[in-house]
């Protein structure tokens, strides 16, 4: 066990309870994005170049070399804006903590140089950011949180890495992670699901087509006219792009369930069963792989939505649980590693 931390005890400073204030799965998804007044956290931009000519772009939060730095990764199409992005922000501002926003290759102010952008299980530039920021300060932890999207690709790179994971890596919480994309593509393509999918597809066809105009040879502007699904642009865009034969073989080979059971660290795996972007029997069997794996801590609600979590017990005082979660797990495996 690296470090030889034990996962912490469930924390009882806040315990969750949803608002009945906010009625339904949906209310509760949109609530973030419609809603939430925005946090504020005194951030910069940095652009890095990446060793394959590209360059990606974090949003960074700075405090003082001997405290812990918070890595966050954002959903699918989100940005530093987001409202839990912004949210994990504010928590590492309060705690004192370095933080930055790792920008997904396209999701920044610019489109990014080469053909390929970003997807579900692209753990390139996790690696190397961390591996950047350990190289750079050895003696800092390291911890992340990943939401959705990031959550998927945060659960790829530790279960891939394994006991090879830095050593300043302390402890991960995952967020609302699709844990199975395949079966998270058929959920939100059904019922009141399908307006979240045409608002991603939106910002992800116009994407493709300023991508296809720059580079006509690897993106096919047929498919991109096609695509009347996730799983339609998936399947004409995402998959061959970015070198999978197809939707199902792109699904198959990034699902973060097929490496939960490598992960070496702490790691807490925060969901609700009435996530509308995903089906509650995936989380079944996320549970029954937790189980034989003593690194993680799920923690499945019944109310929560996607990315939600409000919890309070009037309108106008909110609580906003999934943020404070994810930070206050990573902060007692950091503080029972320094009691040790």
């Amino acid at each position: 066990m690296p470090g030889g931390i034990a996962p912490p005890a469930p924390l009882v400073t806040h315990r969750y309870r949803a608002a009945w204030w906010i009625p339904g799965a949906h209310a509760r998804t949109l609530w973030g994005k419609v809603v939430r007044r925005p946090c504020n956290a005194v951030t910069r931009t940095e652009r890095w170049e990446t060793p394959d000519g590209d360059f990606l772009e974090l949003e960074r939060l700075d405090a003082p070399d001997d405290r812990p730095r918070l890595i966050i990764l954002h959903g699918l199409e989100g940005s530093p804006r987001s409202h839990y992005a912004r949210g994990l922000l504010h928590e590492a501002a309060r705690r004192g903590w370095a933080a930055d926003v790792l920008i997904f290759r396209s999701c920044g102010v610019e489109l990014n140089r080469l053909a390929q952008c970003y997807h579900s299980g692209d753990t390139r530039d996790l690696d190397f950011v961390v591996q950047s920021l350990s190289s750079a300060q050895p003696t800092r932890p390291i911890v992340l949180a990943g939401v959705s999207l990031g959550g998927n690709v945060l659960l790829r790179w530790l279960g891939e890495r394994g006991s090879s994971i830095p050593s300043q890596v302390k402890a991960a919480a995952a967020v609302s992670v699709p844990y199975d994309l395949a079966r998270s593509s058929r959920r939100v393509g059904h019922g009141f699901s399908r307006v979240y999918q045409a608002y991603f597809l939106r910002s992800l066809r116009a994407k493709a087509r300023a991508k296809e105009r720059r580079f006509p040879d690897a993106v096919r502007c047929d498919a991109i006219a096609r695509a009347r699904s996730l799983y339609d642009f998936d399947d004409g865009v995402t998959a061959p792009l970015h070198g999978f034969r197809d939707a199902a073989d792109y699904y198959g080979q990034c699902s973060a369930i097929r490496f939960i059971a490598g992960i070496r660290v702490p790691t807490l795996l925060l969901s609700a069963r009435d996530d509308p972007f995903l089906p509650s029997d995936v989380l079944d069997d996320v549970f029954r792989i937790a189980r034989g794996n003593p690194q993680l801590h799920t923690e499945f609600v019944k109310r929560g939505g996607h990315v939600g979590f409000i919890s309070g017990q009037v309108p106008w005082r909110p609580f906003y649980y999934a943020e404070w979660r994810a930070a206050e797990f990573v902060n007692t495996v950091i503080s029972a590693q320094t009691a040790r």
